[in-house]
């Protein structure tokens, strides 16, 4: 599974959010979560942001979203 979440965040990261998107909410383990999590924040969805964060226990993070777009990023390596 962990090829889904790199290819969905190089999709993300080339300017694909709905291929990202479409990719990433096939999957349900916890890091799926938090990339799905992730892109409805960059979306500016909090309220969908927030309820994926919470699936895994998680609040949504107050970092910048390049800091978790890294964090993310090295999650899935």
């Amino acid at each position: 599974m962990a090829e889904e979440h790199i290819e969905a965040l190089d999709m993300l990261a080339s300017g694909d959010w709905e291929g990202a998107h479409q990719l990433i909410q096939q999957c349900n383990d916890e890091l799926a979560c938090l990339i799905h999590g992730y892109l409805h924040r960059e979306e500016g969805d909090s309220s969908n942001a927030s309820y994926w964060y919470s699936r895994v226990g998680q609040d949504v993070p107050d970092n910048s979203l390049e800091e978790e777009f890294d964090r993310l990023y090295s999650l899935a390596l």
